[in-house]
């Protein structure tokens, strides 16, 4: 058996491989792992095994179609994660989000049907769905995305569901909501926040922090992915969630009481453009079918991401600061 998984050397995709080389995931032990990776500022060849004997890691760019056509064929499955996901870089440049999620799905496809590969996972986000005041979204809920981000992965979805329509592909989507976990790139919340805490610097908290967000360990949210891989059916949407919903101010004060400081740590700076209110997805689809559930706690997930981002600066300095080593 033999896997490509794009964006493997970012946070889950490394991840998912590091949960293939060990074995982790039903029907798929003792393969032959494919990293594809085009090692940008997110992407880190650390976060995968030196040289694993099961796996081959391509430093490439998804939207090379030259590149594809040859990497692809002889695979039985791809799971694609490659794709740029900052929102508050996306605000700053939407260009790069577009080229990589929406053309390099496409490219990435293309290359797909023309080796005829038997089985696609395209990982998505909730962040297509936009904000919701009260309830949780279901697969079915019409797709809003607030911001360029959002934008360019609700576009790469209706194309990774265009090939499944148009072409016949066993392809199916995942929706996932706000991963945390070790390994994580410190421009986000979680290892932001933990990163400035243990440096001793306040952290930059938006608006009033009422935002609330839906956390989900990134070890929960690749086994719902592989249970995708395995059991989804064609043409479907799968939701992935945690079941944790925390505002922002609510998560932030946690943070403090684990680092052990003070509400003087927290400064205050001015909310995001068009900052979602509030996220929350219906997972039911995955657990009704496919027999998923969190494993992960919240409380102990997040004390246990804190105490790896404290005993691991080495790894997050090194990110952090612009010193870590692209190959």
């Amino acid at each position: 058996m033999r896997i490509l998984v794009t964006g493997a050397a970012g946070f889950i995709g490394s991840h998912f491989v590091r949960g293939l080389l060990a074995d982790k995931y039903s029907g798929w032990e003792g393969a032959q792992v494919t990293a594809l990776d085009k090692l940008t500022y997110a992407g880190n060849r650390e976060n995968l095994p030196a040289s694993h004997e099961r796996l081959v890691f391509v430093r490439g760019d998804v939207c090379d179609r030259d590149l594809l056509r040859e990497l692809v064929p002889g695979h039985d499955a791809v799971v694609h994660f490659a794709a740029e996901s900052h929102v508050d870089r996306s605000l700053e440049g939407a260009g790069e989000f577009f080229r990589t999620n929406v053309l390099g799905t496409q490219t990435l496809l293309d290359a797909v049907l023309e080796s005829g590969i038997e089985r696609v996972v395209h990982v998505s986000t909730d962040e297509v769905y936009g904000s919701i005041e009260e309830g949780s979204w279901t697969e079915e809920w019409p797709l809003l995305p607030n911001s360029p981000y959002a934008a360019s992965k609700a576009s790469s979805d209706l194309v990774a569901r265009a090939y499944w329509r148009t072409h016949g592909l066993d392809l199916s989507i995942t929706r996932c909501s706000n991963n945390y976990g070790p390994y994580q790139h410190p421009e986000k919340v979680i290892p932001l926040f933990v990163t400035n805490l243990l440096e001793g610097r306040q952290v930059p908290l938006y608006g009033d922090g009422r935002n609330v967000r839906e956390w989900l360990h990134v070890d929960d949210h690749c086994r719902g992915i592989h249970l995708v891989l395995n059991g989804g059916r064609a043409g479907e949407i799968y939701n992935i969630g945690g079941g944790n919903e925390y505002s922002n101010l609510a998560l932030t004060e946690r943070l403090l009481e684990l680092t052990g400081a003070g509400e003087e740590m927290i400064r205050r700076v001015a909310d995001r453009k068009a900052h979602d209110l509030r996220y929350s997805i219906d997972e039911s689809k995955i657990r009704e079918e496919l027999g998923y559930a969190p494993l992960t706690g919240f409380e102990k997930g997040l004390a246990d991401t804190v105490a790896w981002y404290r005993d691991n600066p080495d790894w997050w300095k090194a990110v952090k600061h612009g010193t870590a080593h692209a190959l």
